[in-house]
Order: C-alpha cells, then structure tokens, then sequence
C-alpha cells in the first residue's frame, strides 16, 4: 500500500497528479510528494521497523512508490552513524559523530535518490532519462538505471573526477564531457530532453530523488532512538540533501514520532563555490549566481541551485546557519579524520569538520550538545585530493623504527 496522495509545488502551492509523469509546475517551481499523513499515523508504528531489512525501503510508507515489483535496490541505506571519539575533543566537541555514507551502493549518498527515483521512473514506464552531474550522481543513476532496464544520457564536466566518468561508462550510459561547470551541463541536458522527450532528473526536476535523500534523516532519527541530534550539518551544492532531512523530520514530527525539537540545520560551502552562504549571510531568500566556481569538492561546485530557497528556508526555520572553508582547511581535515578516526572521507564530507571547529571557536556550537556530520561519500572516489609520497626500498633494505 502507497499513502501518497498528490505532488505539490514548493512554491505557488499547486496540486498535481502524481500518477503522471511530472517535471516542474508552471510556475517553475520544484514538485514535492505529499503523504496522507493521517493514515500513516494509523497504520505504520515505530515497532514495525524493528522486523524489517536495514534498508532505506524500511520506511514504506514514507516513501513514493506504488508497487513493490517496481523496487530497483542494491540494498541501499541503514548507514553507520560513528562517534569522533579523538576527532571530537580535538575541536572541544564531546558528542561529535559521522553518519558515513560512504559504504553504500557507488559509495556515495546518491544512491538513496537514484533508487527511489529510478523506481518511481520505471513505475511510470519512463525507457530513457537524462541528467547534468558533477559525477557522483550521475554514477548512481546510470547504475540503477542500469538495473532497471532504463537507459540514461549524463553529461557532466570535463574536470569531474575520472572515477565517476568510469561507473557511468561501464553501466552502460550515454556519457558526454562539456568544457565548462555543472550548469552548462545543465543547459546542454535541457535542450536534448525538449528536443527527444526524455524524462528530466536533474536536481529537484522531477520529485522523487528528494524523497530518497530524506532516509538519511529517517535514519538518523531513529539511530538516535527518535531523540534527534542538536545540529546537523551537510555539504552543500544543489542542497537535496538538507531539503529532504528537514522534510523527513517533518514528517516523523507530524506521525508523532519525534517531539518538537528540531536539529539546527548547517550548510557548509567552499569558499571558492558558496551562493547559499552568501545569500543567508545577507538575508536573503535565494541566492545568486557564483561566478568562477572552484573548489577541490567537486560534487558541491553547484553556481546556483535549483533548491536554494528551500535549503535557506530550511536553515532559517530550525535556526541554522550556513559558513563557508577553504580548499586547504578542507584537505587538512580529509587528512586529520583519517589519521585519527581511520575514516576516509570525501573531501565535501571533511569539509563539515573543519566547520565544526569553525562553529565551536565562534560559540555557535556548545561542547555537550550532539552534533551530526553527514558525510556524502567515500574518500576512495577522490584519489586526487591524497598527495604522499612513499619510500622506496630495495630488497635488501630494512624498515627503520617506527
């Protein structure tokens, strides 16, 4: 049973049909999925999951699709959250943890949105879909596209790390490089679906890939015993990630399985890459176009997000904050987490510990309260960003003391 009633405009309100194909409404505006939320109350219960898989798809009747034969997994989600038990103290933090989302299927958090928006496209007979990525997702997407028989077209830019290009190509895609960012992949994806109708899912352009990002704050939620954390803090580009958190806390909040507190919401950029940032420091709603993007985090290199005025919106509503760190700082930490936590990260994910110490020298942050880093993706896809250099033995050569 599927207690999805309709999809909503985020921004005009509108209702639309969620048994048609549906991109954006009218206005413009991204589509969200609504639940009968009431009905869910009834009939789901917090010890249901207790004899369920530890997959994201626990969370049935929270999630958009009608049938299960439509359900392409790879037995994505349930990731670890770990306690920084050095790395915490070291920046005066005595609850710091890391939800890693580096052991799932791509090894990336992208997959929680390719398999439910992979799945909901096959339920709705979709044969082809498209998307501009800065690789990561397009990894995902192509491979559950490949699972389910879809074909899919990705373009993305010629600096996106070879790894990423790599799963795309032997999944099966229809890859193309463009010589410039994200968003000029975007426009080049944009022309080919009005010209051969294929179907859209570009970030926030169809509205399933969000509900797929939202089981990272289901989980969290409830691998905190449905006591929920103070602050989480996520890095941010395109910003799926924290819109759907704040919905999926919403929504627990609404079946009464979370109390009133709301985790406050940080959004992390580069400096090189931060309109969210510059747009919350200035009060504003949405953000503007970022000029010259770089940053060595690639998959946050985002100019300009479809989603910003949700990600601002979400941040203003739990009393959040966006800051931004710097290449350097963000390597040093990839490397500090690493080293003392045996944990190698992404550098978009180590980009939140160097936030943290930010936040803890600025007083924002509090020594005793309970602080989430959501970590998108494993350091194994990003080769690059490790320098190091090795001694060479020759076989007759013995091992100085360590």
């Amino acid at each position: 049973m599927s207690y999805m009633s309709h999809l909503e405009c985020s921004k005009c309100g509108k209702r639309l049909d969620s048994e048609k194909v549906q991109q954006l409404c009218q206005c413009g505006g991204p589509l969200l999925v609504r639940y009968d939320l009431k009905r869910v109350k009834e009939n789901f219960n917090r010890n249901d999951l207790k004899e369920r898989q530890p997959s994201l798809w626990r969370y049935w009747e929270l999630l958009p699709l009608k049938d299960k034969k439509n359900l392409v997994s790879l037995g994505e989600g349930m990731t670890p959250v770990i306690k920084m038990e050095a790395a915490g103290p070291m920046v005066g933090l005595k609850n710091l943890y890391l939800k890693d989302e580096g052991n799932i299927p791509s090894g990336t958090f992208k997959s929680r949105g390719a398999t439910v928006g992979v799945s909901r496209a096959k339920e709705l007979g979709i044969k082809t879909l498209a998307m501009p990525t800065n690789g990561n997702a397009g990894a995902s997407w192509s491979t559950y596209g490949a699972r389910a028989g879809i074909k899919s077209v990705i373009v993305m830019p010629q600096d996106a790390p070879e790894i990423t290009r790599n799963e795309c190509a032997i999944t099966g895609a229809d890859l193309y490089l463009v010589d410039g960012l994200i968003s000029d992949a975007g426009k080049i994806v944009a022309r080919a679906v009005k010209k051969y109708g294929w179907f859209d899912v570009s970030t926030l352009k169809e509205p399933y890939r969000i509900e797929g990002k939202k089981t990272m704050g289901l989980e969290i939620a409830e691998q905190f015993n449905w006591e929920v954390p103070d602050v989480i803090l996520y890095p941010t580009g395109g910003g799926v990630g924290i819109i759907g958190i704040y919905k999926a806390l919403q929504e627990l909040q609404a079946i009464g399985w979370i109390g009133d507190k709301m985790p406050r919401l940080v959004a992390v950029q580069a400096e090189g890459c931060a309109p969210i940032v510059k747009a919350w420091e200035e009060g504003k709603t949405e953000s503007e176009f970022w000029n010259h993007a770089y940053t060595c985090a690639f998959g946050i290199t985002v100019p300009k997000a479809l989603g910003d005025f949700l990600v601002l919106d979400a941040i203003y509503k739990t009393n959040g904050c966006a800051i931004t760190v710097g290449d350097d700082e963000i390597l040093e930490a990839q490397s500090v987490l690493a080293k003392k936590e045996g944990a190698f990260i992404c550098p978009e994910g180590a980009a939140l510990y160097t936030a943290t110490q930010k936040l803890k020298q600025q007083g924002w942050l509090k020594e005793e309260e309970t602080v989430v880093m959501l970590n998108t993706g494993t350091g194994l896809k990003y080769p690059e960003t490790v320098k190091v250099r090795v001694p060479l033995l020759q076989p007759d050569d013995d091992i100085p003391n360590a």
